[in-house]
C-alpha cells in the first residue's frame, strides 16, 4: 500500500515499523487483496451447514437447502447486524450495572450529574425523590426490565423517546420492537438454516433490531454515562500521537467502554499515585485516550497534566505501541487487534485485557471488569505500568511530534445551551438557508476505500463547503479531530453561510458528538428538531454518512438510520451486490416504506452531491 494514512504521524510510524520487519494492518490488507473471494464480496456465499459451503452462480442459482441469492445475501447481512446489536447491548448492560454501583459509592467515580438522574427518572415515569442510590436503583431496574422485555411486548423506552410519527409507522410495519436481548434471540434463531429465508422478512427483523438497539442500548448507555461522568460540554483537547511523552508512565485505555479508563484517571490524580511514578524515575503518570474509550473520556474529562487527550482511531493501535513509549495498553470490549501481544513484545509495552470478553494471543494479563472492583483493578494496572516504565526506561523510542487541538464535547444539551436553551436559532438559520441541512458522520476507519481517514476527511470538507453542518461520531470523529476539522480555524473551510453561523456561535463547522454509541444521542437531537418543526424525521434536511465503515456495529447503525427515515450513505459497498432485489430494496424501495434508504459511493464529491440533493429536496418539500 503506497500510502497507509492521511496522517503524517502514522505514515512516519509505518516507515519505522516496516524497517523493524513488523507486519501491520496495511501489509496484511495488501496480502489479502490477492486472495479476495468475489462471491463473499457480493454476499452470495454461505457456510452455515454441512452441505456447504454454497455459492450462488450462473450454474447454481440456489444453495443446497434451496435458499436463493436474495435470502442468502440478506441473511448474511442480518448476521452482521446481530453482532453489532449484541455488542451495543453488552455495553449498555455494563453501564446500567456501573450506574447502580457508582450511586452506592462502590466506584472511584461518583454521580456527577444528579439533576440528569432525577430528570431521567421523571421522564421514565418513576419517583425521582429520595437518595441518589434509591433513584439510581429505580432507574436501573426500569432499564434492565426493558432490556429483557420480550419481543411480543413493546419497549417502554421506544414508546417514551421515539417520535410519535415513527412509532405509528413502526407499528403499522410490525417492527415496533421489544428489548434488545429478545430481538437478538428471535433474529439469531431466524437466521439458522431452513428457518427464515425470505429476504423481506429478514430485512424487517433487522429494522426491529436497529430500533431496539438505538433506544434500549445506545441511548441508555450514553444517558447513564452522562449521569456518572457528566454530560459532554464543549472544551478544547489535544489529539494525535505527539501527545505521548516518553518520560512519563503512559497508560492507554483502549476499546469502547470508559469505566476502567475513568477509574485510572481518578486514581492517577491522587498525589500518592503520582509520587509512585516519580519514585520509579518518571516525571509523573499520564493517561492517554485511544479509540472509542478515549473518545468517551475526552468528551467528558478536560485535558490536564494527567489526562492528555486522544491518539486517534483503531487503525493507530499498532503504530502507537511502536513508539516504544507505552507502558500499559488496557483493552476493553471492541476493536483491539489480535497482534497487540506481538507489538508489545517488540516495543517494550505491557498489554492487559480488562474485559471478560477479550483474549489476545500472547497477552497473559487478563482482568474481568466488575463495577465494585474497578478501583482495585485500576490500581493494579497503574502498578503494572510503573513496573513496565522501569524496564523500558532508557530504551529506544520514536514519537512523531504531531499534535492537533480540537474542540470536543458537543451534545444535545450543549447545543441547546449554546443556542440559549432553545432550538429556534438553529431552526432559523436552517430556514434562511445559512445552513442548508445537517449530516451525521458516524463512521469507522478502513483501508478498503483509500488511506486511513482520507475519505472521511474529504467528505466532511465537501459537506461543510456546501453549508451543511456535520455532527461527527465514532472513529471517523477521531479522523476529523486529528485532521484539524474541529477547530475554529476550520471555519474558513466552510461555505459563507455556515462560516457566518459558526463564527457567531464560536463553534467549528464539524461538531464532535462522541463515539459510535452516540448515534442514539444524535437521534434524540433529530427528534427534537422534528418536533420543533412539527414534522417526521424523514421530512428533515438531514442525512447520515459512514464514509469508512468497517465492522458490525456500523451496519446496525445504518439499519437504524434507515428505520428512522434518513438518507444513509455508506462506503465501502456492503456485501449485498449479488442479490439485485436486495440492492433495490435497500437503495430504492425502502424509501417508500420508512422514508430512509441506503446510498453508496467512494468519490467524496459524488457522495456530497447525493447528500446535498437529498437535503435540497427536503427543503423544497418543507417550503424553506
Amino acid at each position: 500500500m503506497e500510502k497507509v494514512s492521511m496522517h503524517e504521524s502514522i505514515r512516519s510510524l509505518h516507515e519505522k515499523v516496516k524497517k523493524d520487519g513488523m507486519s501491520t494492518v496495511a501489509e496484511r490488507f495488501d496480502a489479502q487483496e490477492k486472495t479476495r473471494c468475489s462471491y463473499c464480496t457480493k454476499g452470495i456465499s454461505c457456510q452455515l451447514c454441512s452441505h456447504g459451503p454454497c455459492r450462488i452462480t450462473k450454474f447454481a442459482d440456489r444453495g443446497v437447502c434451496g435458499i436463493d441469492a436474495n435470502g442468502m445475501v440478506m441473511r448474511n447481512l442480518v448476521h452482521l447486524n446481530l453482532f453489532g446489536t449484541a455488542a451495543y447491548a453488552y455495553h449498555a448492560k455494563e453501564t446500567i450495572k456501573t450506574l447502580r454501583a457508582a450511586s452506592e459509592g462502590k466506584t472511584p467515580f461518583k454521580i456527577k450529574n444528579e439533576p440528569r438522574l432525577r430528570e431521567f427518572a421523571e421522564t421514565l415515569g418513576l419517583d425521582s425523590g429520595g437518595s441518589l442510590s434509591e433513584v439510581a436503583n429505580r432507574v436501573s431496574d426500569f432499564l434492565m426490565a426493558d432490556f429483557h422485555r420480550d419481543s411480543s411486548e413493546e419497549s417502554r423506552l421506544v414508546e417514551i423517546f421515539a417520535p410519535e410519527s415513527r412509532k405509528k409507522l413502526w407499528r403499522e410495519l410490525g417492527i415496533f420492537p421489544g428489548g434488545p436481548l429478545h430481538e437478538v434471540l428471535d433474529t439469531e434463531t431466524r437466521c439458522m438454516t431452513n428457518i427464515d429465508s425470505d429476504y423481506v422478512s429478514l430485512a424487517k427483523m433487522a429494522l426491529r433490531m436497529g430500533i431496539s438497539m438505538a433506544y434500549c442500548a445506545q441511548f441508555v448507555l450514553e444517558v447513564c454515562q452522562d449521569i456518572m461522568f457528566g454530560t459532554p460540554s464543549p472544551h478544547e483537547t489535544t489529539v494525535d500521537v505527539g501527545i505521548i511523552d516518553k518520560d512519563y508512565v503512559n497508560i492507554l485505555p483502549n476499546g469502547h467502554e470508559p469505566f476502567v479508563g475513568a477509574a485510572i484517571i481518578e486514581l492517577a490524580h491522587r498525589p500518592e499515585v503520582r509520587q509512585m511514578a516519580r519514585d520509579a524515575g518518571a516525571k509523573g503518570i499520564r493517561v492517554v485516550g485511544s479509540i472509542e474509550t478515549g473518545q468517551e473520556l475526552i468528551q467528558r474529562y478536560p485535558s490536564d497534566d494527567v489526562f492528555v487527550g486522544l491518539t486517534g482511531n483503531w487503525l493507530n493501535q499498532e503504530y502507537v505501541l511502536a513508539t516504544g513509549a507505552i507502558d500499559l495498553f488496557a483493552v476493553d470490549m471492541n476493536c483491539s487487534v489480535p497482534t497487540l501481544g506481538i507489538f508489545a513484545d517488540k516495543y517494550n509495552a505491557t498489554v492487559a485485557s480488562v474485559s471478560k470478553l477479550v483474549r489476545i494471543p500472547g497477552v497473559n494479563l487478563n482482568y474481568e471488569y466488575e463495577p465494585e472492583n474497578v478501583e482495585g483493578l485500576a490500581m493494579d494496572l497503574i502498578k503494572v505500568a510503573i513496573e513496565n516504565f522501569k524496564n523500558r526506561k532508557g530504551k529506544e523510542t520514536f514519537i512523531p511530534a504531531n499534535k492537533q487541538k480540537a474542540i470536543v464535547g458537543f451534545s444535545t444539551e450543549a447545543i441547546l445551551g449554546a443556542l440559549g436553551g432553545t432550538l429556534e436559532p438553529l431552526l432559523d438559520v436552517i430556514k434562511k438557508g445559512a445552513i442548508k441541512g445537517v449530516t451525521a458522520l458516524v463512521s469507522c476507519s478502513t483501508l478498503t476505500n483509500g488511506p486511513q481517514d482520507s475519505l472521511t476527511v474529504a467528505v466532511a470538507k465537501e459537506l461543510i463547503k456546501r453549508d451543511i453542518l456535520v455532527l461527527s461520531a465514532g472513529c471517523g470523529n477521531a479522523a476529523l479531530q486529528v485532521a484539524g476539522m474541529q477547530t475554529l480555524e476550520a471555519q474558513e473551510l466552510a461555505g459563507e453561510g455556515l462560516k457566518s453561523v459558526c463564527k457567531t456561535l464560536g463553534i467549528p463547522p464539524v461538531l464532535s458528538f462522541g463515539t459510535c454509541t452516540d448515534t442514539g444521542r444524535i437521534a434524540v437531537l433529530v427528534t427534537a428538531i422534528a418536533d420543533a418543526l412539527g414534522v417526521d424525521p424523514s421530512q428533515l434536511p438531514v442525512a447520515v454518512t459512514a464514509p469508512e465503515y468497517m465492522e458490525q456495529k456500523a451496519t446496525i447503525d445504518a439499519i437504524f438510520a434507515v428505520a428512522f427515515g434518513l438518507y444513509t450513505h455508506v462506503s465501502p459497498v456492503p456485501p449485498v451486490t449479488g442479490a439485485p432485489d436486495v440492492v433495490k430494496l435497500l437503495t430504492e424501495d425502502i424509501e417508500g416504506i420508512t422514508g430512509g434508504k441506503i446510498a453508496v459511493g467512494d468519490d467524496p464529491v459524488v457522495i456530497a452531491d447525493g447528500i446535498e440533493a437529498h437535503i435540497v429536496k427536503k427543503r423544497t418539500a418543507l417550503g424553506i
